[in-house]
């Protein structure tokens, strides 16, 4: 496999810190290169994935280890960001939450537990699984592939070696191969940078054709903190053109920027 391949590089404890980094660095560049190679397969997922949650489906992510955590974290991030229900988007990992924290062992290993996990969610035939794994082997995820296909649910994955076992279980396959890591195997560096990049393209373009943007704006945004009120705020400034004052007082007035917008167009 390309990711278990060595490193380019050699004696790493010899070379100074800035060559470490230089060396890092321009590793790093390689990935959005890798990544525009496989856009045709990104947009066919994309496509399909808003398909089925327009029609009242929900999208899962499934991995383990780092690919796991990436997955969750893309996942918590879709309800503040976009204002949409806590299941809308779900992240499962292998060994559960603990497991973002501190490696959970032979969690990865097992497919019985990712039928559990899914079931716990009632995965049904309009959702949509994306497996997560640099590898593309990872049992927990081929067992979730596999569980989903039994239902006649769609698939896809992100992995990072061509022709993987994870792959050929997919309907909609994404491969991004980034080559050896620099350090031999790392798979959270390089591999883990293409999951994370892959994921963010998946999440907001599929919540851009979803509605959940108007014209650059996150219109839908929880205003949890100061600072994503005061971001409301100047959209409404922006958009009804008005003053801060007026612009603070219907984003309280409504809650969220649309309301206050399409209430006072």
């Amino acid at each position: 496999m390309t990711t278990e391949k060595s490193s380019n590089y050699s004696d790493l404890e010899k070379k100074s810190n800035t060559e470490i980094l230089q060396d890092i660095n321009n590793e790093d560049k390689t990935v959005p290169l890798a990544i525009e190679k496989r856009l045709f397969q990104i947009e066919k997922l994309v496509t399909m994935v808003v398909f089925q949650m327009k029609k009242g489906g929900r999208l899962f992510y499934m991995g383990a280890g780092t690919s796991g955590r990436l997955g969750v974290v893309d996942a918590s991030e879709c309800p503040p960001t976009y204002g949409v229900p806590q299941d809308w988007v779900v992240g499962l990992i292998a060994g559960g939450d603990v497991a973002i924290r501190k490696a959970v062992e032979g969690a990865e290993d097992s497919k019985l537990f990712a039928v559990e996990d899914l079931k716990k969610y009632n995965f049904n035939e309009y959702d949509f699984l994306i497996g997560i794994a640099a590898s593309g082997r990872t049992p927990y995820v081929i067992g979730g592939l596999e569980y989903a296909h039994s239902l006649g649910a769609k698939t896809g994955c992100v992995v990072c070696n061509e022709g993987s076992e994870i792959a050929k279980k997919c309907q909609f396959p994404i491969e991004i191969v980034v080559g050896p890591e620099y350090v031999t195997g790392s798979t959270r560096m390089k591999s883990g940078t293409a999951q994370k990049l892959v994921l963010n393209m998946i999440s907001t373009a599929t919540m851009i054709q979803l509605g959940r943007v108007k014209g650059n704006k996150m219109v839908d945004m929880q205003l949890s903190n100061e600072k994503l009120v005061d971001r409301g705020t100047k959209m409404i400034m922006q958009e009804l053109n008005i003053d801060y004052e007026k612009a603070h007082l219907l984003l309280v007035k409504h809650g969220s920027v649309r309301k206050a917008v399409e209430n006072n167009g």
